[in-house]
């Protein structure tokens, strides 16, 4: 894990890395090592002035969706009763490593920002969600818990696994996993309104919390030295594909996209990157050196940083039988509760396979192109919405690769190790 600055200010150079400060081959489990690294939290200020620091700050979650973190803490805590805190530590995008890599490297960061935030809505009880394989995740932070609790006045913190599936990250399907249920979206009120137990609850995202311990500590201005007015701060990136050093490295909102693959060295001609995961968007391998990774900036192209993921996919390496394969895995990952997400992704899936084989009728490519327009926006979750954002980029990106395809059939290139993988497990 490293450090990438924005390559237009030198200045930045010294004020990253932040979340990843200290961060090396063994994790950071004792609290006087984290201490001596960040400092100790402030003493509390009231939940008011807190509110109000966050809002200075221009944080947004760091989870996909980029909504504003002091919005997301308010709503929770002007509801009436006891509320809850939850830590989003699942990452069910199979291409990010960035919430584990934190909650395995610095779990104190994590757990100080679950404390901020607990502290800001009104609450003692925080559920740090950890996907079921992530084994060193848990070893950290068992030992981190353990450092604390004779010398902090922490909340109580409670740990638990779920299951290892995409759509398990859904913030309703982890109140469910908390309540006893499934890892399965859920329909009606969201959890600020009743989440846990029926409680008011904040679902965060681990790396959002990290950045609210240091701000916590260093305040917003500081925050805001790094990136843009609307975009401010430093953000992970979890970079793979066709690189040289495939890892998670942070940067400052605002990094041309060509500067960021440099830190990770690309190793062969692009064809494209994904950008965002595979709830993402694929840009051409033209359209790197005008790109910037932020959210306003890459909103422009129709692309979004999402969860944080950059895939470089290099021209050895088949296109269609990359998107094919997670295709059929966004079929086999619905929840299987709303028809046109169940019925809709496997008909896509189906047709996409055909155009990958070179078996389908004339006419296929434009029905998927207009079944990905038909599914938006008909889920419960956005599990449609993101395998039709992936898919029609691909469609746009690759339409030559995907029409000699389907003329012709597989190629020698679709004998290529995969690059976007998912879980063996899970794979269809």
């Amino acid at each position: 894990m490293s450090s990438a600055p924005h390559a237009s200010e030198a200045a930045s150079t010294t004020l990253l890395p932040r979340l990843l400060r200290g961060v090396g081959s063994q994790p950071l489990t004792r609290l006087h090592s984290h201490v001596d690294l960040h400092g100790p939290l402030p003493t509390p200020c009231s939940r008011e002035e807190l509110l109000a620091l966050v809002e200075r700050s221009g944080l947004r979650g760091r989870g996909g969706a980029a909504f504003p973190a002091a919005r997301k803490l308010a709503s929770v805590a002007s509801r009436r009763g006891t509320k809850v805190v939850v830590v989003n530590g699942v990452e069910g995008e199979p291409a990010s490593k960035k919430d584990r890599a934190l909650l395995h490297q610095a779990p104190h960061l994590v757990l100080d920002g679950a404390a901020v935030a607990a502290h800001a809505v009104g609450t003692r009880e925080v559920y740090v969600m950890l996907s079921e394989r992530d084994h060193p995740g848990r070893a950290s932070l068992v030992a981190a818990l353990a450092d604390r609790a004779t010398l902090l006045h922490d909340p109580q913190f409670r740990l638990l696994d779920a299951p290892e599936r995409f759509i398990t990250g859904q913030e309703t399907a982890l109140v469910n996993v908390i309540n006893g249920g499934p890892s399965l979206p859920t329909f009606g009120t969201r959890p600020y309104e009743r989440g846990v137990d029926g409680r008011p609850t904040l679902v965060q995202n681990a790396e959002t919390l990290a950045h609210l311990a240091l701000i916590a500590r260093h305040g917003p201005e500081w925050f805001r030295q790094l990136g843009t007015d609307s975009d401010p701060g430093s953000a992970l990136l979890t970079v793979s594909g066709a690189v040289e050093s495939p890892g998670v490295y942070e940067i400052e909102h605002g990094t041309p996209l060509a500067f960021a693959l440099d830190c990770a060295g690309v190793i062969e001609p692009l064809r494209a990157v994904l950008i965002g995961g595979y709830f993402g968007s694929w840009l051409p391998a033209e359209a790197v050196p005008g790109t910037r990774l932020s959210p306003g900036a890459l909103r422009e192209q129709g692309a979004s940083l999402g969860a944080g993921v950059i895939v470089a996919l290099g021209e050895s390496a088949c296109p269609v039988a990359e998107v094919s394969r997670i295709t059929d895995w966004f079929a086999d990952q619905t929840a299987g509760q709303c028809g046109p997400c169940v019925n809709g992704l496997g008909a896509i899936a189906d047709a996409f396979g055909e155009l990958a084989d070179g078996v389908a009728e004339h006419g296929t490519i434009a029905r998927v192109d207009s079944w990905t327009r038909d599914i938006v926006g008909r889920g419960a979750c956005q599990h449609p919405d993101g395998a039709a954002r992936f898919i029609r980029s691909a469609l746009q990106v690759f339409a030559p690769e995907i029409e000699d395809h389907a003329a012709r059939g597989p190629c020698e290139r679709c004998e290529h190790p995969p690059l976007l993988r998912v879980p063996a497990a899970l794979a269809a």
